[in-house]
Formats: structure tokens, sequence, C-alpha cells
């Protein structure tokens, strides 16, 4: 009976939060793959997170390529699309953006959004420098917009229960953290130099693009970041120029192109070292052959580890003790007991994808503009990455140990 009530109690919330529901109006800023992304994360949101307190409307789609601006309206479903990022803004049906835009324009877009009063989903690095990041962050915090940043990597449940196990202490005291963040899709020699590898359009290169999520998902799991020594490289100096306006990086460009000057650095290394104590190492490729997104970390303590890859997003490695003595490592597969899991699939070994990581984001993005709250990960978080992340460069130019600004004062309480 107790049961019985508890569930009725339960639908009833559910269905009194749907009644209540907040529409908010969408405008996306870029529609590339990310801004698909983005679009269909808000339109999945009600079938896994029916208790959120809103729900989007996707008012308006806005790309300086009038193609993609255009498609926009036919295949994600937004009412009309536009050529002008402004007119996007400026459209009072429009309550909060999404900037999925180069790394070149989300300062103007972002500070533009926090000065019009609209709440932000917006892509990593936040900026093409450090600097820049933490300008927008504070912006934004000023204007007292909800903000959440694409830092996904923190969403899988197989990460969530990593951080558990951390918190609780089940793996002992901390002793080792080793993380690499490592791509191929810059391994070709013949990949286009697209806008990433020029400094005044994308700032930073590996360091901005992978660097900032391997910098927010370490201080996630072991909390702040306080001194590091680096070491960065451009590998493939000269890469040949695109002929389509709209390259990206994956493209491959015709052997008889003209070659232009990579700007900014393929590979990084850091060793880091936590508030508490904790040193453990960070290493950064996009043109690291033989992987193609090895993102991963291993975290070791006195009494157990855990370690867990992107490209097995859905397991968890778990080492210890076993009850009779013996030492091992057990391979974890999610399932509804792990967090979020259930919102997805319905029994363990069921995997989960990329995709459903942005409509976590989603969800607590337009949960926070409804609920008035502070949405995590947000400026806040990226602006403390963004401190590393400039330790690291002025590390990878002095070559000694550099020490992170207001490392303890920049990481949420």
């Amino acid at each position: 009976m107790a049961d019985c009530r508890a569930r009725i109690a339960r639908a009833a919330v559910t269905y009194a939060r749907r009644v209540l529901q907040r529409t908010i109006g969408v405008g996306l800023l870029g529609v590339g793959w990310m801004g698909s992304v983005h679009s269909q994360a808000y339109c999945r949101v009600p079938a896994h997170y029916p208790d959120c307190g809103a729900r989007a409307r996707l008012v308006v789609a806005a790309d300086e390529v009038d193609d993609r601006a255009r498609e926009a309206v036919d295949r994600l479903g937004y009412a009309r699309w536009t050529t002008s990022w402004r007119d996007a803004l400026e459209d009072p049906q429009v309550d909060a953006v999404s900037i999925c835009a180069p790394n070149y324009l989300h300062r103007e877009m972002a500070l533009a959004a926090a000065a019009a009063g609209k709440h932000a989903w917006i892509e990593k690095p936040v900026g093409r420098f450090p600097a820049e990041t933490i300008e927008i962050a504070d912006a934004a915090e000023a204007a007292g917009i909800v903000t959440a940043v694409g830092l996904n990597y923190r969403n899988p449940p197989a990460v969530q229960y990593a951080k558990q196990l951390i918190d609780t202490a089940a793996l002992g005291e901390l002793s080792h953290f080793r993380m690499q963040f490592l791509a191929s899709y810059s391994a070709n020699p013949r990949a286009a130099l697209s806008w990433r590898f020029v400094r005044e359009l994308a700032g930073l290169g590996i360091l901005g693009d992978l660097g900032s999520h391997a910098v927010d998902l370490a201080q996630f799991l072991l909390g702040p970041i306080v001194r590091v020594s680096a070491s960065s490289r451009i590998c493939i100096p000269r890469r040949p120029r695109p002929q389509a306006r709209a390259a990206t990086h994956f493209a491959l460009a015709d052997t008889e192109a003209e070659l232009g000057e990579v700007e900014n650095e393929d590979w990084a290394a850091a060793l880091v070292e936590f508030e508490s104590g904790v040193r453990g190492t960070i290493e950064l490729s996009r043109v690291a052959v033989g992987v193609e997104a090895r993102y991963a970390f291993e975290v070791s303590g006195t009494e157990g580890a855990v370690s867990w890859d992107f490209e097995r997003l859905n397991e968890l490695e778990i080492h210890g003790a076993t009850r009779t003595g013996d030492r091992g490592s057990t391979r974890v597969l999610m399932g509804p007991s792990h967090p979020d899991f259930a919102r997805f699939q319905p029994g363990q070994g069921i995997p989960m994808g990329y995709d459903d990581l942005k409509v976590i984001e989603a969800a607590r993005f337009l949960d926070s503009i409804a609920n008035g709250s502070r949405c995590t990960p947000g400026a806040r978080e990226i602006r403390a990455a963004a401190h590393v992340l400039d330790a690291i460069v002025r590390s990878c130019e002095s070559g000694r140990w550099e020490d992170v600004a207001s490392a303890r004062t920049q990481m949420p309480a």
C-alpha cells in the first residue's frame, strides 16, 4: 500500500510539472554538426526527462551560409531562419541561445547574449584564448543569465559512477591520476587547413579543443589543479589550404593544393598538481595515429582504482580486492542503477551514445532556466578550466612549473 501511494504521489508530481512547464524559445547560432546535435537534444528532452521544468520551442536558426540556415527549418524544425546571428538574438520570442559557431565568434556572440539577457548554452572552449573565456564567464555571471557549457564528458553514467567512488573514498587515499585525450582527426597531413589550425580564428589548438574537456573532467573528478608543468608541439607544420568555404578539419584537401602554416599546437602534455597534493598527467593530441577518440582516465588509490575510456563509453573498470583477498579488475557495464542511465535505456549492457550526453546537458539547461538555478557545468566551471589552460600555456613558454591563478576561488563550492 505504501509503495502504491508513493507511485501515485510521484505520478502526481510529474503531471503537475508537465502542466506547469515553461516554454523556452530557442535561437541557434551556428547550424553545423554541433548545432544539429543541440537542436535534436532539445527535442528529445520531453521523452527522457518528462519531469524537466521547461520545454524548448525552436524559434530561429542563424548561420552565415544561407543553405545551412534554410535547411534548419525543414530538417531541424525551426520556425524560421536567418543569416544574421544578431537578428536571432534580437527576436523577442528567443529566451535562450545555443552558441555552436566557431571559436572566433564565441566572444562577440556570448557578450551580446549576456547584454540582451538571453540564457546561453555554449560549446567549449568558449572563446579563442583563456582570457576570452574568463571575460565571457564574468560577463555572463554579471548579467545573471543561466549558462551551460558543452563539457559533455562529465555526463556518461560511468564517469558519474567513478566520481561517486572517488568521493566516497571507495578507492582509499588517492595516489595517481592519468588522463589521455587523444584523437586522430588531423593525423593525415592532407587534412585541410581549416579555421581550427589558424590562431586568429581558433586561438589555441588541441589545448582549446580537447584540452578544455580534459582539464574540466580532471577537476570534476579530483578537484582544483593548482600547479602545472607542460610542453607542446606542432607535429605537422604545413597543411593544404581548403577549397570549400566551409571545409572542416575532417576534410582532405587535393594533393596539389597550396600549403599553409599550422599556427597552433597539435600535441601537448602536462604534469598537474591538484590542491589535494595528488599529482598526475594529462596528454592531448589531434594527430595520434592508431586511436580515434581515446578520451580516457585512470584514478588510483590505496584501496582500488577506476579507469574509463570514451571509446567504451558504457563501461567502467574497477580494480580492487575480492572477497578471497585476491586483487583484480572488474568490467562493470552501466545499467539503471547508475546515474541518468535509466532515462535512456531499460537494462544493463544496452549502450547509450554520444548524443544522449547532449540530451542530459539540454535537460539541465532548460531546468535551470525554469528554476532560476545555476547550471553545472557552466560559466564558473569553464572559467576554472581556462585558468588551468592559461597556466599550461605559460609553462609551455617558460619551461617551468607555473601556478594556476585563483585556483581556490574559481572552483564551485
